[in-house]
């Protein structure tokens, strides 16, 4: 079978990450995680900032604290010994303290999403969110090095992109990545799975409803005015990852 192949794809909340992961997880032969690093995320944040987090406590006893273990088991045997392995990624899980290196050994994908509907979306649950929530400084940042450490621009997907053309965009990433397309991405059962994390219930809602990838839909809703300082720091760092991002062929 040769060496397996592990996809860490790296996204800030309110996108289409877990749609992408019901997609990959469709594959008979592909493995799936659900933010791993999600309880070490938790564990740093001071304790006013812990209760706007749905279900932290459940979160912090369901995973391991320590992003070194993490790391060592997402670069480690495939669960179930398949080919592929999927990892979802929140970036704002990338805290200050973590080594970036073990990333090294992942194909790393950034997924974007335009970040003024980011933002609507976002501050339904938490409402005063930073750029560090919304993870578009950490994937910047981790774009970086690893375009630095490997001499190649990792791959950027837009959200929007793959919505208007499902198809055609993951046969895209599956090029880039190695593996073949198969058919069975573009749909799904509804409902819930056993790997969705134990916050899937606070955040899964329209996932768990859904059988495949919704049209695209513009959102109109403005961002806030306290928000607006937020959005043009975001904008401009969605503007500079967008400027890889892949297309469909």
């Amino acid at each position: 079978m040769g060496e397996p192949v592990r996809i860490a794809m790296w996204s800030g909340p309110r996108n289409i990450s877990t749609a992408l992961m019901r997609s990959w997880g469709s594959r008979a032969d592909c493995a799936v995680s659900d933010e791993p690093l999600y309880a070490h995320y938790l564990s740093t944040l001071a304790p006013e900032a812990r209760a706007v987090h749905p279900g932290f406590d459940a979160i912090i006893a369901s995973q391991p604290t320590d992003w070194r273990q993490v790391a060592r088991a997402l670069t480690g045997p495939v669960p179930g010994g398949r080919r592929l392995w999927y990892q979802k990624h929140m970036a704002h899980h990338l805290t200050a303290g973590m080594d970036r290196a073990w990333t090294l050994g992942l194909s790393n994908v950034f997924l974007i999403r335009e970040p003024r509907a980011m933002i609507t979306s976002f501050i339904k649950v938490i409402p005063g969110p930073t750029p560090e929530d919304l993870g578009l400084p950490q994937q910047v940042e981790l774009f970086e090095f690893v375009r630095e450490r490997t001499g190649q621009a990792p791959m950027v997907i837009d959200s929007r992109d793959v919505l208007e053309n499902p198809r055609g965009m993951l046969c895209a990433l599956c090029e880039r990545v190695g593996v073949a397309f198969d058919d069975a991405m573009l749909s799904w059962a509804p409902g819930p799975r056993a790997e969705d994390g134990v916050w899937a219930p606070h955040w899964y809602a329209g996932v768990y409803a859904s059988t495949g990838f919704a049209p695209y839909s513009p959102r109109n809703v403005g961002v806030p005015d306290r928000l607006r300082g937020v959005l043009e720091r975001c904008q401009g760092l969605y503007d500079e990852l967008a400027g890889h991002r892949i297309r469909a062929g």
